[in-house]
């Protein structure tokens, strides 16, 4: 992922620097501007509300404001112009998107968005690579004249030299094969960035802490993170975290008590409406990752079996993961976990880092249904 990163932020920067050398302004630089070529490198697009500035340089900035509320510059927003170092702004918006998944000025609405603009809040996320988190940082300065790559920093020659970019060899970027682009698996160590780490190993490392833990606190237990299995003695338990947004069941309930979950999750959960009236075995938030871009996204695991996934904001039933006897989940660390079918790898993060109780609980309802259908020659 960091390689890709690296890549194609260094084809965006040929490509505005040739922009600007022509005196043009894009305006409205963004990820859905930019697309891949066959051979998969970038062509930047839609063209409409970029500026061509005078040849004689007495007028260096656009007055009109155009652009996408995420990744417009802050003299839009104060002097209502914007200038070429205003795509420099965009850009540091574009990497910082390429490593953690959204841009960096996000809110409920765009006012929010450009009262965060003009303030310059925004955080790095944990394990945002460090070299890319200075370039971004120096892209992203509120005063234009600032940004590493304008004219007034010295034009594009130090942003070319910034250490993010070391390995890359500008003279040929257009003749060379681009990296596979892959789903991003978060570094687990900052020594290796591209390192992501086995996760059998990680999870043999969690269980030893949670021994260590044991054997001092006398309070933990290495099966812990194995839900417990309730008995029909404690259904109430489970009609209480009918109310959460996370919740596990235990598939071990009799049709009386299957059917007393279902009243109550009917009259009790929000996310009942769209199960078909299933009964939830497991739900929870996690990211849905499509390409280099993330949702947020309420998982659904009922009975059927079905795997819904819903907009948690806007409250929309976005889809649902196919399910066939060719579905495989596969865990890659605490967080990442991919659900695998005949015609698609579904990408999704557990930000709890519990994507290993997402996997057994798939596993555990495929072997039923399939168990069951093998049991009675179905």
């Amino acid at each position: 992922m960091k390689r890709c990163t690296r890549f194609y932020s260094a084809e965006i920067v040929c490509a505005l620097e040739y922009l600007h050398s022509k005196g043009i302004i894009h305006r409205d630089l963004k990820p859905e501007n930019i697309l891949l070529s066959e051979e998969m490198h970038i062509q930047i697009t839609d063209f409409g509300t970029a500026k061509q500035l005078p040849s004689d340089r007495k007028q260096a900035r656009a007055n009109s404001f155009v652009g996408t509320a995420q990744y417009v510059s802050p003299e839009l927003l104060t002097e209502k112009s914007a200038c070429k170092s205003s795509d420099l702004w965009a850009f540091g918006c574009i990497i910082y998107q390429l490593v953690a998944g959204l841009p960096p000025f996000r809110a409920g609405n765009e006012y929010l968005i450009f009262q965060k603009i003009i303030k310059l809040e925004y955080e790095f996320p944990e394990k945002f690579f460090p070299k890319a988190k200075d370039l971004v940082t120096q892209l992203l300065s509120l005063d234009s004249s600032k940004r590493i790559g304008c004219e007034e920093m010295g034009g594009y020659d130090p942003l070319k030299a910034h250490p993010f970019f070391e390995t890359i060899s500008w003279e040929n970027l257009h003749l060379q094969t681009p990296p596979k682009l892959t789903p991003y698996l978060p570094a687990m160590s900052e020594d290796d960035e591209d390192c992501y780490g086995n996760y059998d190993d990680l999870l043999s490392q969690f269980s030893s802490m949670q021994v260590a833990q044991s054997s001092s606190s006398h309070s933990l237990s290495v099966h812990e993170s194995t839900p417990p299995q309730r008995s029909s003695s404690n259904i109430e338990q489970y009609i209480h975290d009918l109310d959460n947004n996370s919740f596990e069941l235990d598939c071990s309930f009799s049709n009386e008590e299957k059917q007393l979950l279902l009243e109550k999750q009917t009259s009790g959960n929000p996310w009942h409406q769209f199960v078909e009236n299933n009964l939830i075995l497991k739900m929870g938030p996690v990211d849905k990752r499509k390409g280099l871009f993330a949702r947020r996204r309420q998982l659904l695991l009922t009975e059927g079996p079905h795997l819904y996934y819903v907009d948690p904001v806007n409250k929309v039933l976005k889809g649902e993961i196919p399910w066939s006897p060719e579905l495989r989940p596969e865990a890659k660390n605490f967080k990442t976990f991919f659900v695998h079918t005949p015609n698609r790898t579904y990408y999704l993060m557990d930000p709890s880092g519990n994507a290993d109780k997402w996997c057994k609980k798939i596993q555990e309802v495929w072997r039923k249904i399939y168990h069951k259908h093998q049991n009675t020659g179905m």
